[in-house]
């Protein structure tokens, strides 16, 4: 059975108005408990879990060491492990989920799937969706500058991910399923522009950028869902990351490698990159942490590593 995905309802309100009296079980991080704990007292936690790696291995064993077997919801506070982590988690045990997103990092709070870590790439497992998405602004406009709004990567991806999957329709690479679609690559170049627009106002931590952010994550999440897969807004920029954290080792976070990877095959694809380092500078993305040697090489190994994971196809396949 073909199934399309919805987003999760999107409650705005202070954590310090959050009143849970079910059970909880608290899945976090330790940077982003700490960030919010003082204000985040209205849940009546029974379990908490830190959660630090994106395996399955690493979940299953988490989840397995679970004294309290009570919970009736599962609370995910943090950023995207976090989210994926708790999505595969609730998943298992059956229970419902609210993620409380510290920081518009990624757009994994929304989506249906979690990303995990496997044979040198990421991959995506249907988990499930958060039945309910927190969304404090405030608590939001105070993350670090470098994480705040660096989700704006999984929407500025669009110009290099579109970008490819055009390039394959014209290739007559795409497989059934991921045929090339004008009014949805119109639509994702929408979304695309909206964020462009906010892109100053969300780094600097304006309440209404984030939430233009917020907005623009969750319309390129449901395009996506409307249409069973990620092309749109995935490809050789996604790939280039992907490749380099398998080089490099986990460490860097996914906007500090995704927001160079824009960049980098923009220029490949022969985009015009202006407007994009001025989104991401506004966004406060570290661009220069990937060493020049490493950009190198990845490039050398990019097109073999795609075919290796079977990555659909994009401008990486042909360097």
């Amino acid at each position: 059975m073909k199934q399309i995905w919805n987003l999760p309802r999107v409650d705005q309100l202070p954590v310090s108005d959050i009143e849970e009296k079910r059970p909880v079980l608290l899945v976090t991080s330790a940077l982003a408990w700490n960030a919010v704990q003082e204000n985040l007292r209205g849940l009546n936690i029974v379990e908490k879990i830190e959660v630090t790696e994106s395996t399955t291995e690493y979940w299953d064993n988490l989840q397995s060491n679970i004294v309290n077997l009570k919970s009736e919801i599962l609370y995910a506070v943090g950023g995207g492990l976090v989210a994926d982590a708790s999505k595969y988690i609730a998943s298992k045990l059956n229970l419902p989920l609210a993620v409380v997103p510290t920081a518009l990092s990624v757009d994994a709070f929304i989506t249906a799937a979690s990303g995990i870590r496997k044979d040198g790439c990421v991959y995506y497992i249907q988990t499930k969706v958060p039945e309910t998405l927190i969304l404090d602004l405030g608590t939001i406009s105070k993350a670090p500058a470098s994480i705040r709004a660096a989700g704006i990567t999984d929407v500025m991806s669009i110009a290099t991910g579109a970008w490819d999957w055009k390039f394959a329709h014209e290739q007559n690479k795409n497989p059934q399923g991921m045929e090339f679609i004008p009014w949805v690559y119109d639509n994702a170049q929408s979304i695309f522009s909206g964020v462009l627009d906010c892109a100053e106002a969300a780094g600097r931590g304006d309440r209404d950028g984030l939430k233009t952010l917020y907005d623009c994550l969750a319309m390129e999440v449901q395009l996506c869902n409307q249409i069973g897969h990620s092309r749109p807004e995935e490809g050789s920029e996604h790939y280039f990351g992907y490749a380099v954290e398998n080089e490099m080792g986990h460490g860097l976070p996914h906007g500090d490698l995704v927001g160079p990877a824009i960049l980098l095959i923009a220029e490949l694809q022969g985009q015009d990159t202006t407007k994009l380092k001025k989104a991401l500078k506004a966004c406060h993305l570290p661009l220069n942490n990937i060493p020049q040697s490493m950009i190198d090489h990845t490039l050398k190994i990019l097109p073999a590593y795609c075919e290796r994971h079977h990555l659909s196809f994009g401008i990486a396949h042909t360097l």
